[in-house]
């Protein structure tokens, strides 16, 4: 059990924010590699990208099991709604000795709290010997990566169901007062008597000054995370679950089913069902690992059987999915 002491100052200065860096470092988590069954699709997609990608930083820091990530990795939104290059900047821009601190705690673990340490993996050592601004640097510049494969694309549409939660909890504030609103986040997170209770495997009692609220779309439960470095007065940030099943379809594209595969070609088939926002060869290329020409030419394809148009945006060509294509794509 967590349970965060928080008074009356704390609880006027708590706030919510949306952080695009959160929802990648949330797939470095074990949920991140075998998701729920409800799940959004979004969660599958981005392990499956870092797999595939050359990410070796963090593809070493993601987890198959219990364990701890750098918090450094995902800094606390600075704002209600950071942009995604004010998030790497931050990363970037991580001291190097908080860097080498989360680090130590990876690998030492907190046994007060119910953390276990964990080795660490070759790669990480030989980043760490290079010292902690080149491991802030090598992680933000492969986060930058890990995001435009699998983030980027749907992130407007995910802003827009985390904006809707966060205004159903300004109206819940407003109508019915804080007490109300912490007890209508999650069946896993209780306020009573001045404290908030959420239901972990970790034990940490902690009076703190205020808490950051961030609502996911990837995180299949609540969690808090706390400084465990415990150098500083960082507020902990408390993550919890946003189930929105009208916007997932809009999150992350659907596997084609194996008709579709059959009729279409399944690099065809696939693309199509990737076009769930208009994106450019290069995009399509990158994100699932084939040449721009191979792309360029099923799109072509697509284009002439009438199952997608093709658009000019600036110095780029973006292709999207025609009614035809869209009616395709569902009557699976």
């Amino acid at each position: 059990m967590i349970e965060l002491t928080v008074d009356a100052v704390g609880l006027a200065r708590s706030r919510f924010a949306v952080s695009p860096l959160h929802e990648v470092v949330a797939t470095l988590l074990s949920w991140g590699l075998q998701p729920a069954p409800d799940a959004d699709p979004w969660v599958a997609r981005a392990r499956h990208v870092l797999r595939r990608a050359r990410l070796p930083l963090l593809s070493e820091l993601s987890l198959d099991g219990t364990g701890y990530v750098p918090d450094f990795l995902s800094p606390h939104p600075c704002g209600p709604s950071p942009t995604v290059e004010e998030e790497l900047e931050r990363v970037r821009c991580t001291p190097p000795e908080r860097v080498l601190s989360e680090l130590d705690a990876l690998r030492n673990g907190r046994p007060c709290s119910g953390l276990a340490g964990s080795p660490l993996p070759a790669g990480v050592q030989r980043a760490m010997a290079r010292g902690g601004a080149h491991v802030a640097r090598q992680a933000a510049n492969e986060l930058r990566r890990y995001w435009e494969l699998a983030f980027a694309p749907h992130w407007e549409a995910a802003k827009t169901a985390l904006d809707t939660e966060i205004d159903r909890c300004a109206g819940v504030l407003a109508g019915h007062g804080a007490a109300r609103l912490f007890n209508s986040l999650h069946p896993h997170i209780r306020w009573s008597d001045g404290t908030l209770r959420i239901e972990s495997r970790f034990r940490i009692a902690l009076p703190v000054p205020l808490v950051i609220v961030v609502p996911s779309l990837i995180a299949p439960r609540p969690a808090v995370a706390v400084d465990p470095t415990r150098d500083g007065d960082r507020p902990p940030m408390l993550v919890y679950p946003v189930r929105d099943r009208t916007t997932a379809g809009a999150i992350a594209p659907t596997d084609p089913s194996a008709e579709i595969a059959q009729l279409l070609g399944p690099t065809r088939a696939a693309l199509l069902a990737a076009l769930t926002q208009p994106a450019s060869t290069a995009q399509l290329a990158a994100r699932h690992f084939l040449s721009p020409a191979t792309v360029s030419y099923h799109l072509g394809v697509l284009h002439r059987a009438g199952l997608v148009i093709r658009a000019r945006s600036g110095r780029s060509v973006l292709y999207r999915r025609t009614p035809e294509g869209s009616r395709l794509t569902r009557n699976r």
